[in-house]
């Protein structure tokens, strides 16, 4: 599955600390290092008859970095209402340190991205997540980290803070083939799950491989075969049904076909490694994933009834789970985008109406586990100017494009220019408000601050000045710059009447979106 690269500006993300408690969590893995080897491989459904088993859990991969943000916490915006977030990968080619996309380390993600609070907003709806570490771009964690405890280490990190009970180590590109990072990522899964045994918690791992119409190829089943040999309980293998390389007539019978050769392999081996699955629990320890619309291989388009004929193979079979790339193409593309056979990080390059496969594909009923019920989030208690984020919401305020606010215990993002409407006011339909529902404020959040210049910086403002256009001031310690020709307008009046105003901030307040401001 292709990261789309290049289509963000934000700056280099800033270097991580190793705190105390992240080298108290090593250490602790490296404790569980003695009896990892004993620890055996479980699995719920081994044994068990097809009718036994729970129906296939449906969960679209979301790119988090890319442009537009999808805003998956969101109902009218995920069908299924189940998300594969992704990628988690190391945040330089030599950094042990998380980030998304290589482009946000994970508290750049929750001041820019408000990540933090968008999930939170799927537990308070009772839906549990999934993250997705690796890919096909960038350093996988797996290759950056330089030891299986410090790589186990990483993935508690994620884990806890984002509060996921699945996780998905999609393993492409070129980490596929480096043996080294294999073995610790092997290593590091049987740590981490041992480590949680010890705390009476529990974590499903699916392992995401590529698969042709033969199956898993070489590297593929090397990946594989280490984790069963380190004895890392997997939930199960998904495999990658896309970019088979040669032109594709029919892509839901080429991923019908791969999944067949796949589950054969599985079933001889996993009896190698003592695993007790067998019929219909080894169909269930295997998912799918296929890339919607265009692939990246010029001729391979998965269409609307080739997802159907996924869906219907998953349930015949009782697949554990199926996934697509990406809940952000699920969108028929304009005719802005003429390219024929390109592959789009926004839009799907085939026939369909919104959110087309979503819909159909969530008809698979099955949920992600979540090892017991989903701990809603609370949000911060006695909310004030000082721990909100962002501004109260002020109904004779008006407010553009982009701008959050806080109301009632959650963050709301404008849609559109409005004016004296309440962001938690009852709508029959989500196309009838102008804010879109972020998440709730979590506990230990702050209002942000704007930094002002040191005098003498601009020329400070005089009510009795004529300004010209491109004429810069300051004003408390802010800086404006002159729209047009004014003389006697306070800059004051651009935070409540922003179009009206002859003066442009050169500075961003809390809540309006960066591309306001300028420098």
């Amino acid at each position: 599955m292709q990261h789309a690269t290049g289509s963000l500006s934000s700056p280099p993300p800033s270097r991580q600390r190793f705190s105390a408690s992240r080298l108290v969590i090593a250490l602790l893995l490296v404790a569980g290092t003695a009896v990892a080897a004993t620890y055996s491989v479980r699995n719920a459904v081994a044994g068990q008859s097809a009718a036994g088993l729970a129906p296939a859990w449906f969960a679209p991969y979301v790119d988090v970095t890319v442009t537009p943000t999808y805003q998956f916490q969101d109902p009218t915006e995920e069908p299924a209402h189940q998300v594969v977030l992704s990628f988690v990968v190391a945040e330089s080619t030599d950094s042990c340190t998380p980030s998304w996309g290589g482009y946000y380390t994970l508290d750049q993600a929750a001041s820019t991205l408000n990540l933090d609070q968008r999930v939170a907003q799927l537990r308070n709806d009772g839906v549990a997540g999934v993250v997705s570490f690796g890919g096909s771009a960038n350093t996988d964690l797996a290759v950056a980290c330089h030891s299986a405890s410090s790589l186990a280490a990483e993935y508690l990190q994620v884990i806890d803070r984002y509060h996921v009970t699945t996780i998905d180590l999609d393993v492409e590109g070129s980490a596929l083939a480096d043996w080294p990072a294999a073995q610790r990522r092997a290593a590091a899964v049987a740590l981490l799950e041992h480590h949680l045994a010890a705390l009476h918690r529990h974590i499903s791992v699916w392992l995401t491989l590529p698969v042709t119409t033969q199956g898993l190829g070489g590297p593929g089943l090397a990946q594989l075969r280490q984790m069963l040999h380190d004895k890392a309980h997997l939930a199960g293998v998904n495999g990658m049904a896309m970019d088979y390389g040669p032109p594709v007539a029919d892509m839901g019978a080429a991923a019908v076909q791969a999944l067949g050769a796949t589950e054969a392999q599985l079933a001889a081996l996993y009896p190698r490694y003592g695993v007790p699955l067998s019929g219909a629990a080894v169909w269930h320890s295997l998912g799918v994933t296929v890339m919607i619309g265009q692939n990246d291989d010029a001729g391979e388009v998965l269409t609307v009834a080739d997802a159907r004929t996924v869906a219907s193979f998953a349930r015949g079979e009782h697949l554990g789970r199926v996934s697509v790339w990406s809940l952000n193409r699920d969108s028929q593309c304009g005719s802005g985008f003429g390219v024929v056979g390109e592959q789009s990080s926004t839009c799907s390059g085939t026939a369909q109406s919104s959110l087309q496969f979503d819909d159909l594909l969530a008809n698979l009923r099955g949920t992600v586990p979540s090892g017991g019920s989903v701990t809603p989030v609370s949000g911060s208690s006695q909310l004030s100017p000082a721990n909100a984020p962002y501004p109260f919401w002020q109904p004779n305020d008006p407010y553009a494009v982009g701008y959050k606010v806080v109301w009632q215990n959650s963050i709301y993002e404008s849609k559109w220019y409005n004016q004296g409407q309440d962001p938690a006011a009852d709508v029959q339909y989500a196309w009838q408000t102008p804010w879109q529902l972020i998440g709730p404020v979590l506990s230990g959040e702050r209002a942000p601050t704007t930094t002002t210049l040191p005098a003498g910086t601009y020329p400070g403002w005089a009510p009795g000045t004529a300004y010209r256009a491109g004429a810069r001031i300051l004003f408390a310690g802010l800086a404006y710059v002159a729209k047009w020709y004014n003389s006697a307008s306070s800059p004051a009046a651009a935070q409540t009447d922003p179009s009206g105003s002859p003066w442009q901030p050169l500075f961003t307040v809390p809540g309006e979106p960066s591309s306001s401001g300028g420098g």
